[in-house]
C-alpha cells in the first residue's frame, strides 16, 4: 500500500491500496490513517475529511471507509458525531474507580481528578429506579427512588462519562441531598454528614455491554461501541445499603486501574504438599 502524503487536515492525495495484498483494503486503510494519526497530521479534536473524500483519495468504496472508521473507532483513535464527521479522539482516561480507591486511606481521591474534568449536575428527582438498583436495595422493581444524575466531560468538552447516584427517600428526606446543587466535595461525604450514616463496606460490579439509546446519545458515541458499566453499592456498618451509584464509560477509551497490595505468603505448615 502507498502511505499518504497529507496536504493538511483538509485533503489528502497520493494514497492507495495494494489489491494483491493479503490484507483486506480497509485494514490496509486503517493502518494508513492510524499512522497518520500519530505521526500528528490530525491531533486531538481535528475533524478528518468526510467518507466520500476518503473514498476517493484511496480508490475504494464508500462502504470500504465506513469499515475503516468503525474499526478506528472501536480502537478508540476516532470518535463519530452524528452530523457533523468524524474526529480524533483526545487522550484515554484512566479511571481510579473502584471501591478501593474510593475510600479508605485515599478518601476524596477524585479531587485530582476534578482539576482534569468538569462534573455537570443533570437531574434530581424521584423516578422508578432501574432493575440493578432496586435489586441492590432489595425493593420492588420500579420502585420509585432519589436520584442525582451526572455527566462529566473533559476540557475539550468531551463526555466521558453518565452516572447516576441513587438513595431511598426516606435516608434522605429532609437533607441537602434533596437538593438540586453540587456541593464542592464528594457526595458520599456530603451523605455522611447529612444521614449520619458511614461508608463501611462497598462493592462494585462490573460489566461491558452496549450502550442504551440515551448512553449513547449523552457519550456522542454510536450505538454499537461498547460501553463498561459500573453498579458501585455503598453500605453502612450494618449491611445496609446507603447509595447506589452507577456509571458508563466508553469502553475503547478508558482504562480502569486499581491498585492493591498483594498478601504475604502463609508459612508452610504441611511438609509433605510440594509444587513443582
Amino acid at each position: 500500500m502507498t502511505d499518504p502524503i497529507g496536504t493538511g487536515a483538509g485533503g489528502i492525495e497520493g494514497v492507495g491500496v495494494n489489491p494483491g495484498a493479503a490484507e483486506h483494503p480497509h485494514r490496509q486503510i486503517a493502518a494508513s490513517l492510524r499512522n497518520r494519526i500519530r505521526a500528528g497530521e490530525w491531533g486531538p479534536g481535528e475533524k478528518l475529511p468526510s467518507i466520500p473524500a476518503l473514498a476517493q483519495a484511496y480508490g475504494v468504496a464508500k462502504q470500504t471507509i465506513q469499515r475503516t472508521i468503525d474499526q478506528l473507532r472501536v480502537e478508540g483513535l476516532l470518535i463519530t458525531r452524528p452530523g457533523s464527521g468524524t474526529y480524533v479522539r483526545g487522550t484515554r482516561r484512566r479511571l481510579s474507580r473502584l471501591a478501593r480507591a474510593r475510600y479508605g486511606t485515599r478518601r476524596g481521591y477524585h479531587v485530582d481528578l476534578a482539576a482534569r474534568y468538569r462534573q455537570t449536575l443533570t437531574e434530581v428527582g424521584v423516578v422508578p429506579a432501574p432493575p440493578e438498583v432496586t435489586e441492590a436495595f432489595g425493593v420492588p422493581a420500579d420502585t420509585p427512588l432519589l436520584v442525582r444524575r451526572h455527566l462529566v466531560r473533559t476540557d475539550e468538552d468531551q463526555p466521558v462519562e453518565v452516572g447516576a447516584s441513587w438513595f431511598l427517600p426516606a435516608d434522605v428526606a429532609g437533607t441537602s441531598i434533596m437538593d438540586s446543587r453540587a456541593y464542592g466535595r464528594p457526595l458520599y461525604q456530603e451523605v455522611e454528614e447529612q444521614t449520619g450514616r458511614r461508608y463501611v463496606t462497598a462493592e462494585d460490579r462490573l460489566t461491558a455491554r452496549l450502550p442504551s439509546r440515551e448512553e449513547a446519545a449523552a457519550l456522542r458515541i454510536r450505538p454499537d461501541t461498547p460501553v463498561l458499566h459500573l453498579v458501585h453499592i455503598g453500605y453502612d456498618g450494618d449491611r445496609r445499603p446507603i447509595e447506589v451509584a452507577t456509571a458508563t464509560w466508553p469502553g475503547p477509551v478508558t482504562t480502569l486501574v486499581e491498585t492493591y497490595p498483594v498478601p504475604e505468603p502463609l508459612p508452610d505448615t504441611d511438609p509433605d504438599i510440594s509444587l513443582d
